[in-house]
């Protein structure tokens, strides 16, 4: 089975950045779109970023628009985040996700996607 293992995570101050990586392994990373969620404490689970098999096409959640940039790299079977201009709301448990290959467009959603990675959790102070 595919495993998806998140890291980069950690304690930043507002306004600073970072960077998640998420690296893949037993299956063909080049043949499925990637995502990035988020879960807050007592909230649900939502949509963060998204890119497709190529790369030629991003989405992103209104609420991370502008701040961050989900992007590939399919030497390294790896899906990167840059997370910068950090919030306090945006402290969340990060996870990596993979699209279902034969799945619809709608990258915002999570039953769209089938693999899960372990998540890595942000905390950003005020």
């Amino acid at each position: 089975q595919g495993q998806l293992v998140e890291s980069g995570g950690g304690l930043v101050q507002a306004r600073g950045s970072l960077r998640l990586s998420c690296v893949v392994s037993g299956y063909t990373f080049s043949a499925f779109g990637m995502g990035w969620f988020r879960q807050a404490p007592g909230k649900e689970r939502e949509f963060a970023a998204a890119i497709t098999q190529s790369g030629g096409r991003t989405y992103y959640a209104d609420s991370v628009k502008g701040r961050f940039t989900i992007s590939r790299d399919n030497r390294k079977n790896t899906v990167y985040l840059q997370m910068n201009s950090l919030e306090p709301e945006d402290t969340a448990v990060y996870y990596c996700a993979r699209k279902r290959p034969f799945g619809t467009s709608r990258y915002h959603e999570a039953y769209e996607y089938d693999y899960w990675g372990q998540g890595t959790r942000v905390t950003v102070s005020s």
